[in-house]
Order: C-alpha cells, then sequence, then structure tokens
C-alpha cells in the first residue's frame, strides 16, 4: 500500500483528530534509543503509510550535535519536507536559545528547531524566556500544578504561549489523576492556551500496563490519548465534569467509534468534524511519544486505521 491510498482510507474525522498527533521522543525513557536508531525510526516514519501522523522529532539541547552528526546526511537526501525539531532546555535558557540560534543558523533548510519545551514553575521563568524566545520558535511550558497553576496558565495567555503537561512517566507516582488532567485542560482551554502532553500515552486507550520495555517491569494504569483528546472536545463544547471524568476513565475500545465526520463515545456523545478541527487548533496540539510504532499498532487493532 503506498501512502497516499492509506491515507485516503482513512476516515476524515480520524485523520483531523491525528494529522502530526504524535511528537517522536524515541531518546526519552522508557524507549531511550541511541541518536543513529532514533534518526533511522524517524525517517521510515517520514516515508510510511502513517506519515501523516507524525509530528516534530524530540531531544534535548545537548543533543543537537549529535542529531546533526547523526542525522546530516538523511537530511539532505529528504526532499519531502523540512524536518522539524523540538528542543527540550536545559536549566540555562539562555544557553539553550543560544544553542538553537546557532543550530538555525548553520543547517539550512532542510532541518530547523522551531519548538521548544520549558519547565517552568514561575511567571519570572515565563517571562525571562519569552523576552528571549527568538521569531519563529514556539515555546511550550511545563508547568507544574500547584498553587499558582491558574497564575502560570493566565500569564502563557497574557504573552501568547503554550503549555504542557506531563501525563506519566517510568513509575506509577509521574502519572496525575485524571482529576488533575482535566484541571489543566479546563484552565488551558478557558484561557485560550493550545497545549501538548507527554509522557505516559503509548496506547490509545485506557489501559493497565507495563511502564518500560523490560520483562519484569512494573504495571500501571496509563491514560489513553484518545480518551484525552475526546475529553478535550467535549470541554470545549461544554460537557459536565463527571461526564469528563467517565471519558478519560474509560478502558472498554468498543465504546470508542468513528465515522467519517464525526467522533463517538458510547454512540450518545459525540463531536463532528468541525468541532474536532477547533479542539486542535486551540485546544491539544500533539503528543510526545517515545515509540511511533506502537500507537499505530494499537490503532489498527482498533479498527481506526
Amino acid at each position: 500500500m503506498d501512502n497516499q491510498s492509506a491515507e485516503s482510507n482513512v476516515l476524515e474525522s480520524v485523520r483531523y483528530l491525528l494529522t502530526g498527533a504524535i511528537d517522536y521522543a524515541g531518546l526519552f525513557p522508557p524507549s531511550a534509543i541511541s541518536m543513529s536508531d532514533a534518526v533511522i525510526n524517524y525517517t521510515t516514519y517520514r516515508n510510511s503509510n502513517y506519515s501523516w501522523m507524525l509530528g516534530r522529532f524530540v531531544l534535548s539541547v545537548a543533543h543537537l550535535t549529535e542529531f546533526l552528526e547523526n542525522a546530516g546526511d538523511f537530511v539532505s537526501r529528504d526532499s519531502k519536507s523540512t524536518w522539524r525539531l523540538s528542543v527540550v532546555a536545559g536549566e540555562d535558557i539562555y544557553e539553550t536559545i543560544r544553542q538553537i540560534d546557532y543550530f538555525n543558523l548553520t543547517c539550512g533548510a532542510g532541518v530547523t528547531v522551531d519548538s521548544l519545551e520549558v519547565k517552568a514553575n514561575s511567571i519570572s521563568k515565563i517571562d525571562n524566556t519569552v523576552e528571549a524566545l527568538p521569531a519563529g520558535i514556539t515555546a511550550y511550558f511545563e508547568l507544574g500544578l500547584g498553587d499558582n497553576f491558574a497564575e502560570l496558565v493566565a500569564r502563557l495567555a497574557e504573552t501568547g504561549q503554550r503549555a504542557k503537561i506531563r501525563t506519566g512517566g517510568v513509575t506509577p507516582e509521574s502519572f496525575p489523576s485524571t482529576k488533575s488532567i482535566i484541571r489543566f485542560v479546563k484552565t488551558c482551554l478557558a484561557a485560550n492556551v493550545p497545549f501538548k502532553a507527554t509522557a505516559g500515552l503509548h496506547h490509545p486507550i485506557r489501559c493497565f500496563c507495563p511502564l518500560t520495555y523490560e520483562a519484569d517491569s512494573v504495571k500501571a494504569t496509563m491514560h489513553g490519548f484518545l480518551n484525552l483528546f475526546l475529553m478535550t472536545g467535549f470541554i470545549r463544547e461544554g460537557f459536565r465534569d463527571t461526564l469528563l471524568e467517565h471519558v478519560m476513565e474509560e478502558e472498554y475500545s468498543e465504546v470508542f467509534r468513528f465515522d467519517n465526520q464525526t467522533a463517538f463515545w458510547r454512540d450518545e456523545f459525540k463531536i463532528n468534524a468541525r468541532q474536532i478541527e477547533r479542539l486542535r487548533t486551540y485546544g491539544i496540539q500533539s503528543f510526545g511519544s517515545c515509540s511511533f510504532d506502537e500507537p499505530i499498532a494499537d490503532l489498527q487493532s482498533l479498527g481506526i486505521l
């Protein structure tokens, strides 16, 4: 099957929901593969039947040089489009931005850093980053969910920036509660702050799964990315909080259904193509995953792809 026929066979509602949705973070746990393997994987995904679902290549600022050493030949031979990178900032935001500026200045049109991911638990961290942020780079601020969370989101709204939530990790304690995620999404949407999610979203539907790829991995309940995306859409359309919790905690895959123009949960609750486009434009932008194959395989097994 070629790329064109694969994309044409995907329902429009699914394509609206998931186009560019998966930022590839294979360098990070639990996958934590080498740079050379991650670059080869990303190249393969860009040329796969499901390249339309692929977002940015995620790496830390400390790995920019190593990326070039491994990806230079692939980038120069790839005429499809520019490779877009999302860089996770180091402790020194000014040094991070200096390295990104140098990278973008010297690398040419084939590859660019156009997204920056920054941890911020204070207004000053947001302000300092925004002041130094180069044109053409979108910043996502990973916010703590403490007492000043709403204040931080308000500052992102005032400065035209975006938010980021960590939705899991390699330990059970790293997964935020359903209510915490709903609070995050509701606050961002109320302030017109788009956001992304990262970690713990390997599977489309909430499930009790191993947290790493080790044979003796601890298991825990992982949030599903379809749960999260539809919950975000339901918030935008004014659905009640108790229903939002049920959507996030839904573990039965058969109650998620799509036709060409609509996404359904338990048949009675739905969002149409126009509403899906709005949730992607003004709500969730993408989610970071250390695997691209795993989400694709799960969606295939569910009959969604």
